[in-house]
């Protein structure tokens, strides 16, 4: 039988869901960081806080999961 390690299995889903979320972040990093003209500064940081809720949650989700296989159902795409 295999035993899972929960607290690694959660690093390593935590390291997964912080890529994920950088990946979102990226677009609208650009706006903020070189200030691009025609582009929305208050429209980038609504975005961002939007993926910031989003992941905050998933994050609590991940760290209530009990198994293995409720960790993997909830990682996201990478």
């Amino acid at each position: 039988m295999i035993t899972i390690n929960m607290t690694k299995a959660k690093e390593i889903a935590h390291e997964k869901r912080r890529t994920a979320r950088a990946e979102e972040f990226k677009p609208y990093d650009e706006v903020i960081m070189k200030q691009i003209p025609g582009n929305d500064y208050t429209q980038a940081e609504v975005a961002r806080q939007a993926i910031r809720d989003k992941y905050a949650a998933l994050q609590a989700q991940m760290d209530a999961a009990q198994t293995a296989d409720e960790l993997k159902a909830l990682l996201p795409e990478v």
